[in-house]
């Protein structure tokens, strides 16, 4: 199975969120973070994702006479790049997408689903807004947006801090309009 195959289902992609920001865990501590899935199903995409190579082995201990084992997560490995993201079909597209909302969502109802998820207190956003762009201003924006982000993603866990998902999704809504001598503006 390929990077893209791999990141590009649910639950995988809810396992890989669930192990990024350099944390690890082991498979039952993922059981319990992703409670609405069913442990079986857990395990074996565990299981996929270090065939795969996206997930290795931090830490083995022997608890209770069998081998539990950490891992987590290879940033380097997790990345769609853009050779790959230009590789891919319309209908891997519109499968990545549908397998990013699916996650999402999944992941958003099970932090409604915790007790005291307080959306307002903390501060969770959800908003879509239209901006006119130019192809060097979007570039622009999306540097700018990608700076913002990397001077963050290093961050290591501490007391004070909780971990965020971040999800940003650009595309154009409809063709631009036609310009020429017999339209006006």
């Amino acid at each position: 199975m390929d990077t893209l195959e791999l990141l590009l289902h649910p639950v995988r992609l809810r396992i890989t969120w669930s192990m990024s920001g350099g944390r690890t865990r082991t498979t039952s501590e993922l059981c319990a973070h992703l409670p609405d899935i069913p442990k079986t199903t857990v395990y074996r995409h565990v299981g996929l994702l270090v065939d795969g190579g996206l997930l290795e082995v931090a830490d083995e201990q022997r608890v209770r006479g069998a081998v539990e084992r950490s891992y987590r997560l290879r940033r380097d490995k997790t990345v769609i790049d853009a050779d790959a993201a230009a590789s891919m079909t319309l209908d891997d597209h519109r499968h990545g997408f549908a397998a990013a909302m699916a996650a999402l969502l999944a992941e958003f109802n099970a932090y409604l689903d915790r007790p005291g998820a307080d959306p307002t207190a903390d501060s969770v956003g959800y908003r879509q807004g239209t901006l006119w762009l130019s192809p060097d201003e979007h570039t622009e924006m999306i540097g700018a947006l990608r700076d913002v982000l990397r001077a963050k993603a290093d961050n290591e866990p501490a007391p004070e801090r909780r971990p965020h998902l971040v999800s940003a999704i650009f595309f154009p809504i409809e063709e631009p309009p036609p310009h020429g001598p017999d339209h006006r503006p």
